[in-house]
């Protein structure tokens, strides 16, 4: 039958709140005894579990961030012993050491659910078939949405991603009816389709999951408008689960966060104070039913507001706007969180060059590029073409092996980038996003 949770879902906001407040005293008491890092904080923070009897008791507990995670590296955030971790994932941190997360079995059967619903939100139901291009393996994009699409009962296509003329090949022979991958990727599907010459008509597509990277809504009237589907906003982030924290609905009208598994806060960045609903500021969350990877009250750096209240299609969960921005220098580009600080590591290791640069982040034929621009040291001899061509190649494989993202890189002559008496402008961002 179709995959609908309508019992909590559309719960009513009371009864919410008691639940989320039961599961929270449950997991800070976990946290407080197997997580090491917790227990020094809290005791700093001269704060025990049995505080908080209140959700808004919350706010007095201190903020989790990547930071943690990068020191607690591998598993010192681990709530359960390994042998009930039943799957590991990690993302791709400042010095090149991942932040890492477990999940126990019931941990999945959770993101499963959670991601069930999302797929729901969009009108997914078993009768469909889901073409997964996300990436597959440490990334938890591609996994995450491939349970969830097997729990629906939906018939899964696990493609992951690259290879794109196969992809479309794919779309129209299997006939699938739902796309999920990032949105740069699909219009790049889009691109290649037209090139060659398979048109919106020639699929069955009729809605599509977009997440991993910001995107605008006249990206979703493209998307829509070269597919001919509904475009949906969905967001997660592997430290408090994977995607499926939160979707849009067809509404369209601000993405619901499972406030089951999740309690969503919004701070200001600058006073760490929390702010009311309706007031823009830095998106917080704490998972109140992970086994093995709890976290307290982690900041995103996310930009972002919420609104409570039913939402026409009838869900009572609070629902957050389309991320405006981040409180940090990160950038996303295709799914993979990238800082200027781990470029800057792997340049302060390559002789021949200054710790001058500049990363142009540009949108092209649907997909994201960057080039590199590199200041040589005065000491290196520009007009060798053969030691040029090996120094680019040295940064880009460095690159490549830290951030697992291709490069363009361009060499330039020592003092070409322009100086700032403030903060270094590292980044360019082309894209409209």
């Amino acid at each position: 039958m179709d995959y609908w949770n309508e019992s909590v879902e559309c719960i009513d906001r009371q009864q919410l709140e008691r639940l989320q407040l039961e599961l929270l005293q449950s997991t800070l008491k976990r946290a407080y005894e197997q997580v090491p890092l917790y227990r020094t904080r809290f005791d700093e923070a001269g704060i025990k579990p049995e505080d908080v009897k209140s959700l808004s008791d919350l706010r007095h507990l201190p903020f989790t961030t990547k930071q943690d995670l990068r020191d607690t590296y591998p598993f010192g955030m681990f709530a359960v012993p390994m042998d009930d971790v039943v799957r590991i994932h990690a993302s791709s941190g400042t010095t090149g050491k991942p932040t890492v997360v477990g999940y126990t079995a019931s941990d999945l059967s959770m993101w499963a659910e959670l991601m069930a619903r999302t797929l729901c939100c969009g009108g997914v139901t078993k009768r469909d078939i889901i073409h997964v291009a996300y990436g597959y393996g440490l990334f938890t994009g591609g996994l995450g949405v491939h349970y969830g699409a097997e729990r629906l009962g939906a018939s899964v296509v696990p493609v992951s991603g690259g290879n794109t003329k196969r992809q479309v090949r794919l779309l129209q022979d299997f006939g699938a009816t739902v796309l999920c991958c990032t949105p740069s990727y699909a219009l790049h599907i889009s691109e290649v389709a037209s090139e060659m010459n398979v048109s919106p008509d020639d699929l069955r597509l009729r809605v599509g999951f977009f997440g991993a990277e910001p995107w605008s809504e006249s990206m979703r009237q493209e998307l829509e408008s070269k597919f001919g589907i509904d475009a949906i906003d969905i967001y997660g982030l592997s430290e408090v689960l994977g995607p499926g924290v939160g979707s849009e609905c067809l509404a369209k009208n601000g993405l619901h966060i499972w406030e089951d598994t999740v309690i969503v806060e919004i701070i200001d960045p600058e006073t760490n104070e929390v702010l009311p609903d309706g007031c823009p500021g830095e998106l917080v969350f704490t998972s109140i039913r992970k086994e093995a990877c709890p976290i307290i009250r982690y900041r995103t750096r996310d930009i972002s507001s919420i609104t409570r209240g039913r939402c026409e299609c009838g869900r009572t969960h609070a629902r957050i706007s389309r991320i405006t921005g981040r409180t940090d220098d990160m950038i996303i580009v295709r799914g993979v969180n990238v800082f200027p600080s781990q470029i800057e590591s792997v340049l302060l290791e390559v002789d021949g060059i200054e710790p001058h640069y500049q990363i142009v982040v540009d949108r092209k034929g649907g997909l994201d590029e960057i080039e590199l621009l590199v200041e040589v040291s005065p000491s290196f001899n520009i007009s060798g073409v053969r030691e040029l061509e090996r120094l680019g190649s040295t940064i880009r494989a460095e690159i490549q092996s830290v951030l697992g993202l291709s490069v363009r890189v361009r060499l330039v002559e020592p003092r070409t980038i322009e100086r700032s008496s403030g903060k270094a402008q590292r980044v360019i961002d082309r894209r409209k996003l």
